[in-house]
This record gives C-alpha cells, sequence and structure tokens, in this order.
C-alpha cells in the first residue's frame, strides 16, 4: 500500500522510489506485513506525506536472514574492494545531493539551508571518510613477545549488526550506524524511526544503485516494541547500536544483554556552555543561539545549560535574548527561514510542558510560546530563554530536546565546572575563555565525550563522537568506531620446532 500524501514534486522530488513499500531488504522494496499503516507527516503543516506498511517481526527475520546470508561475501572482500564500493556510494550520494536534503526537510521540518549544508555534506564526507579507513583496520604489530612465539592481531567482522535509529538525525544517523559497521566488513539491519524513513531508505538504495551487494545494508521501519525489540534480541545479531533516550536505551541493554550481545549506545545529553569571565561576549552569545537552536533543539549535542560567571552575567542574557529574538521562524522550504518545526505537535507541546512549568519557579526571558497565524498549523516552538531556575529543577536536569536555552550564574572557576558536571549526562559541552590555561582546565575535569573550546556543535568524520555517564558508551565516527564493530583476535606462532617444551613440565612431567 502506497499512499502519496500532499507534497508537490519540488518539496519531493524522490516521492516515486517508494512506490513499493518503506522496508529494505536484500536489495530491494517491500511492503511491511504488520497488518498496521504508519504516515509520514510534514511537520510544517501536519500534512500526510507517505503512509506505509509497518514492519513486523517476519520482516525483521527476514532482513536479518538477508545480512547473515550476505556476510560471508562482503566479510570476505579485500579492504580495496569494500573501499572502492564506498568511494561509488559517496559519488551517488553526491549526485542525488538536493533529493536527499528536501526528503530530509520535508520528514523533519528542517530548515533546507540546513539539510543542504549540514546533514547531506556531512553524510557524504562521512562516506568518503570510511571508504578511505576500510583500508586501514590495523591490529598491533606482529612480535615475539614471549621469545618463543610470533604474536599477531586480526581485526575480523563481527558479523550481522542490529542498529537502531533516532528521528532527528535521520540521514545522519543511518550513516552513523551502517558505514563503520559495512567498512569493517559486517552487514547490517537498520531500523529506522517510523516518523522519518524517507532518507534512511534512499540511502539504502544508493548503496545498492553503486554496487553494494544486496544484503548488506538492509532497512526495516516499525515500532520499537515490535520491530526494535525483535531486531535487538534477534539470534543471529551479534551486536546492537542504540541512538536515542536514555530511558530507552536501558530497555535496549537489557535485550541485548540477554543474548550477549556487543552494545554501543549513543543516548541523552544536557550539555553544558560554560562561560567564563574573560569569554568575547558576542562571540558567546552567538555560539551559544546557534548551539541551542540547530535543528530547533532537537540534538543530543545541543546546548542547554548555559553557566556564565556572574561580571558577564546580565550582559550574556540580554544579548542572547536579543539574538533569538532575530531568529525567523517558517517554512523549511523558504529562503528567509532560520528556524523549522519541531518533529511532531506531540513533541511540541511536550517542550511546551517544560516551559510553561518552569514559570513557576524561573522567569521566561523570550520566547516560551507556540506562534499563531499561518505557522499555527506546523509544531513550531519559539526560541525561549529561561533565567533564574535552580540547579536542581526540572529545566535544569532534564533532556527538553526543543529550542530552550537555561541561562544560570556561578562565581568561581571551581562552581562553574561543578555545576556542568552536575546532571546525570556527559555528551558533550563548551567552555568559553581567552585564557588558555582556564580553558584547558575546563576541557580535562568537564565529563564529556567532546569539549568545544569557543564553539559549539561542529562535528567533524575523523574524530569521534560519543559520551560519558548517562550518555551511552562506544563511538559513532572516526576510525576509533572500529574498535564497537571488529572483534580482537590473538593469533600466536610457535616459533621453536620443540615438541616438548619446558612450560609442559607444570603440567605433566619433571624438567
Amino acid at each position: 500500500m502506497h499512499n502519496p500524501g500532499n507534497a508537490t514534486p519540488d518539496r519531493f522530488p524522490a516521492e516515486e522510489r517508494f512506490a513499493e513499500g518503506a522496508q529494505y531488504i536484500a536489495g530491494r522494496l517491500t511492503r511491511g506485513t504488520s497488518g498496521r499503516t504508519h504516515a509520514v507527516v510534514d511537520p510544517a503543516s501536519g500534512e500526510e506525506v507517505l503512509r506505509y506498511e509497518l514492519a513486523g517481526t517476519a520482516d525483521v527475520d527476514r532482513a536479518v536472514a538477508a545480512a547473515r546470508e550476505a556476510f560471508p561475501g562482503w566479510a570476505g572482500a579485500t579492504p580495496g574492494e569494500r573501499s572502492d564500493a564506498l568511494h561509488r556510494f559517496a559519488a551517488v550520494l553526491a549526485d542525488r545531493a538536493e533529493d536527499f536534503a528536501r526528503a530530509e526537510s520535508l520528514q523533519c521540518g528542517k530548515p533546507l539551508k540546513l539539510s543542504r549544508e549540514f546533514d547531506v555534506p556531512g553524510t557524504i564526507d562521512n562516506t568518503a571518510f570510511f571508504a578511505g579507513a576500510a583500508r586501514l583496520l590495523q591490529g598491533q604489530s606482529a612480535g615475539e613477545y614471549s621469545g618463543d612465539h610470533t604474536s599477531y592481531i586480526r581485526r575480523e567482522p563481527i558479523g550481522v549488526v542490529g542498529s537502531i535509529a533516532p528521528w532527528n538525525y535521520p540521514l545522519q544517523m543511518a550513516a552513523w550506524k551502517v558505514l563503520p559497521a559495512i567498512a569493517a566488513g559486517n552487514t547490517i539491519v537498520l531500523k529506522s524511526a517510523e516518523l522519518t524513513p524517507l532518507t534512511s531508505l534512499l540511502f539504502a538504495q544508493a548503496a545498492t544503485d553503486a554496487g553494494i551487494p544486496d544484503g548488506v545494508i538492509n532497512i526495516v521501519t516499525g515500532t520499537g516494541r515490535e520491530a526494535g525489540e525483535h531486531l535487538v534480541g534477534h539470534p543471529d545479531v551479534g551486536m546492537t547500536s542504540f541512538t536515542g533516550s536514555t530511558a530507552v536505551g536501558k530497555r535496549v541493554a537489557e535485550i541485548a544483554t540477554a543474548t550477549v550481545k556487543r552494545l554501543h549506545l549513543e543516548l541523552g545529553g544536557k550539555a553544558p556552555f560554560v562561560v567564563f569571565d574573560d569569554a568575547d561576549v558576542e562571540a558567546a552569545a552567538h555560539g551559544a543561539v546557534a548551539g541551542a537552536l540547530i535543528n530547533t533543539g532537537q540534538d543530543c549535542t545541543a546546548a542547554t545549560r548555559a553557566y556564565v560567571q556572574r561580571p558577564l552575567y546580565d550582559a550574556f542574557v540580554e544579548r542572547t535574548a536579543a539574538l533569538m529574538e532575530t531568529v525567523r521562524l517558517g517554512d523549511p522550504f523558504a529562503a528567509g527561514t532560520d528556524l523549522g518545526p519541531l518533529i511532531s505537535h506531540a513533541q511540541r507541546d511536550r517542550v511546551a510542558g517544560f516551559v510553561e512549568r518552569a514559570r513557576a519557579y524561573a522567569r521566561v526571558v523570550t520566547g516560551g510560546e507556540a506562534p499563531e497565524g499561518e505557522l499555527a498549523k506546523g509544531a513550531y516552538y519559539r526560541p525561549t530563554l529561561i533565567a533564574g531556575a535552580a540547579q536542581d529543577s526540572e529545566v535544569v536536569q532534564s533532556e527538553i530536546f526543543g529550542p530552550v536555552l537555561v541561562v544560570l550564574p556561578f562565581d568561581t572557576d571551581d562552581e562553574g565546572i561543578a555545576l556542568a558536571n552536575d546532571t546525570p549526562y556527559g555528551l558533550a559541552a563548551s567552555a568559553w575563555s581567552r585564557d588558555v590555561y582556564r580553558a584547558n582546565r575546563a576541557t580535562r575535569e568537564i565529563k564529556a565525550g567532546c569539549v568545544w573550546v569557543n564553539d559549539h556543535i561542529p562535528i567533524i568524520s575523523e574524530m569521534p563522537h560519543g559520551g560519558y555517564k548517562s550518555s551511552g558508551c562506544g563511538k559513532d565516527m572516526s576510525a576509533y568506531s572500529f574498535e564497537e564493530y571488529t572483534q580482537i583476535k590473538h593469533v600466536m606462532f610457535d616459533n621453536t620446532a620443540v615438541a616438548a617444551k619446558d612450560w609442559h613440565r607444570t603440567v605433566f612431567g619433571d624438567r
């Protein structure tokens, strides 16, 4: 069943690519067999874009079987062969960049300039990076560490990887899951979020068109409770990689550990933004607005807690609020739009609930409301700055996942760093200072997987992404991600050709 929605061809030029369904198994689109349908909805208008059949457990089984069948051939390919395939993949993605950008903006509500200039080029670059990295899967050099033996390390693929991607960056998260897995010689079944499956499916189709064998990349689109849990618990899946909330991550871990799977988790965040009293206030305010509002704040690394040393606090609040008020909400496809809607009206209402509850104990400096007029039919929410909240309050401690920044003062450097570390999360953070020693201390002592200095948000393919504490374990991107997707095997050769070795006497016989 394929029910196209109301999207015009200029907004959704790739619509015909979904005519056969929203599951991609063994190199072709198929329909889900759960007996239930789901709609992709444009969050800017509330209109249905595409209705499709959700995956059931049988679809997961078929996808895992396809991945298992494809594994020996793909794992047996040379690093150069896998690298060449990924280079071709990057070229196909580049040729279809505009289709990807429009599909991403349509299903997520991202401004087209964000999809065109961040999500899509970042994904193409990530693909090109792993095309090169596929040739560099190295272990420790061979050596005679015992004196009588030569040892060396083999890195081997795990097998079938079962991954679950979130709805906030569906294209980039598909790439972050798929690319290191297949570059290392694994095959994969990715469960895309049912709200945003379009670009994950386009990504898999592009891989097939680039010559990556059928079954190496499979996509199932279903609910977490049915398709997701079945994938994580599947006996033929050797590893699970999950990106999403900490609460759901705990459930994923429970299921995965029951079958002793390798586990990689990239979970929630509540990133601190620490501004010391020697910082450039103008730079910090601009960085805070961009860092807090990227993807309408639906980013686990987004700046959410600004701690500002007291001498700069008032100036920072005033300037940040003024900049937030210049941000233009609008149609994601309009050239002048800075901020699009949240992913759904339910998410918009959740964010609004945090802000409304905060009014009882804090001050909403700017924003704190949904726009009226033409934008009221979409899931829009104005950029919001909150001041005067206590450190233990809900808006400071909980992940809001919307365009909301909370600002608090601090006095000493010790206090600022302690406050930055005072949540369960540890995914990302930033420190703002012109003093290299002060900034260096912050990078050492803030407990997060990434600490930016005088910036917040930029990521690059060559560097890892992953958190501390309740933000998860393991790394996406970079060569460090291969630690998640490979088995380490020690191989040891005897060099003596002696039948009765000296150590045998510890088990039987005499010297």
